[in-house]
């Protein structure tokens, strides 16, 4: 690992991509507009970004839409388009130095936490669904004699995806892998907080062979470029990481536009259950690492924990040593295990969240109102709130910062019923000895995702997304390839 001063003097000489990539090339807005793009450590400007609008987003799909028809890469052999995309992981391997820093220093996410999960899980991401191109089939029906028919699997076209910024090089792997593995060509938009791994990726993609407007990227705000995207006549899919705010306007221009498919992971506010039966130390660290890993904004961030009432006391003080191993520092720094808070706006509804939850009865027990130093970073202090009720804004309401809110239960019902009182559902974990509580609880749990005795564990074989107001869509897995696809039934009478 290298030092902090080795990995600031790399950065010194890092080039940022900072215009659009459409059709193979990198152009600037058509209006000619920028708009800074922020170190959230210093809070000084990385580089000035294209900004692209309407007329952008035109050009990126008539692109996209254009190669789709030639069949450029839709109908290329399927062992070549999975060794295009293996090549591209291979490139990606070779630069994981380059994108590691990208993401540090435009998110300011630890760089130990992009070696360790986020760049090897975008390569991964890569590598998986690539290998899956060629070990996917279509389907015999067992029709009357005398008739076939056949099940086909087809791109369905034009893929629109819309990612955030909270891990900006893993969630584009995780839509434009199997949108691209699918045969779909692809225009992105990335979250205008985080978008130069993004950039650097699709020129990878492009070195690797990948024809030219497969893969566009178009930088930009969302009521601009993500509303065009959303609303273009020409995209059949739309993928979606972000709000659930966000995602109930993207159903609604998908109905104003062509009834496109929408794929939504939306917001999350996962619950944490801790029996009095589990191993107290584990749960303990396991509930630390599920709200300040990251920095607190992570969707499926378990922020609210409920323990049983009998080892409560016990708990906390095991849930108070644990977090000693979360402090904000500078991002650069291997030793660092919280960097600052995406952007201003984000530090201030931290602020406002937990000053909610002191004027509603909240002890604060760890942490507290961050100490904001103009020029210094956003950075927030690990929080801890107990007492606290599901009647709060702080329990109901997604925060995406490293505030846990903590309170008690007496019997599995009541945690179940506390857990399962929100309008969210992605996540959830428990922590118990007792295998059939595990398995009762887990299935009982209105969640897309239940992780019993760990946190935030997976890999590329299994589905992530939830339920509720957390979406509908699924990322990683093969289920992730289906929602790229049209189902085309061909029936021949024999």
């Amino acid at each position: 690992m290298k030092t902090r001063d080795e990995w600031l003097a790399l950065s010194q000489t890092l080039e940022f991509r900072n215009q659009a990539y459409i059709n193979g090339e990198f152009r600037a807005a058509a209006s000619g507009r920028v708009f800074p793009t922020q170190n959230p450590a210093t809070e000084t400007v990385l580089t000035e970004i294209a900004e692209c609008d309407v007329s952008d987003v035109d050009l990126a799909v008539e692109a996209a839409r254009t190669v789709f028809r030639a069949g450029t890469w839709a109908e290329l052999d399927p062992g070549q388009r999975k060794r295009i995309m293996l090549k591209w992981a291979d490139l990606m391997d070779a630069h994981r130095d380059e994108f590691a820093l990208l993401d540090t220093l435009e998110m300011g996410k630890p760089i130990s936490e992009m070696l360790s999960i986020d760049v090897p899980d975008a390569i991964d991401c890569i590598r998986w669904t690539a290998e899956c191109i060629d070990k996917v089939y279509g389907e015999i029906a067992p029709t009357a004699a005398g008739t076939l028919a056949m099940i086909h699997h087809e791109p369905a076209g034009v893929v629109g995806a819309i990612t955030p910024w909270n891990y900006p090089l893993m969630m584009v792997c995780w839509k434009i892998a199997p949108a691209l593995a699918a045969g779909n060509s692809v225009v992105l938009k990335p979250s205008e907080k985080a978008m130069l791994s993004a950039l650097r990726l699709a020129e990878l993609a492009s070195e690797a062979g990948l024809p030219d407007g497969v893969l566009n990227v178009v930088p930009g705000f969302g009521h601009t470029a993500g509303k065009a995207l959303a609303l273009h006549m020409d995209v059949n899919v739309l993928a979606f990481t972000g709000s659930t705010r966000v995602a109930g306007m993207l159903m609604g221009y998908a109905g104003e536009s062509n009834m496109k498919r929408v794929w939504l992971e939306a917001g999350g506010k996962s619950p944490n259950i801790v029996f009095a039966d589990a191993d107290i130390e584990k749960a303990a660290a396991g509930a630390a690492a599920a709200i300040f890993s990251n920095q607190g904004e992570v969707c499926i961030a378990c922020s609210r924990l409920y323990v049983e009432n009998s080892i409560k006391d016990e708990f906390m003080a095991a849930l108070l040593k644990a977090s000693e191993r979360y402090r904000a520092g500078d991002p650069l720094d291997p030793a660092t295990t919280m960097g600052p808070v995406v952007d201003q706006t984000q530090l201030q509804t931290v602020e406002r969240y937990i000053g909610s939850a002191i004027e509603e009865g909240g002890q604060v027990v760890l942490g507290g109102q961050p100490e904001y130093q103009p020029g210094k970073g956003f950075f927030v202090k690990p929080t801890i709130i107990d007492n606290t009720h599901n009647g709060m804004k702080v329990v109901q309401e997604e925060i995406f910062g490293p505030v846990l809110a903590v309170s008690g239960f007496d019997t599995e019902e009541e945690a179940l019923a506390l857990a399962n009182d929100s309008r969210y559902g992605l996540g959830a974990a428990l922590w118990t000895r007792d295998i059939s509580r595990a398995h009762r609880v887990s299935r009982k749990i209105e969640s897309g995702m239940v992780w019993v005795n760990t946190w935030g564990e997976g890999d590329s074989t299994v589905p992530f997304g939830g339920v509720k107001g957390s979406g509908n869509g699924r990322d990683k897995s093969l289920h992730a390839l289906e929602k790229y696809v049209d189902i085309k039934n061909v029936f021949i009478r024999l």
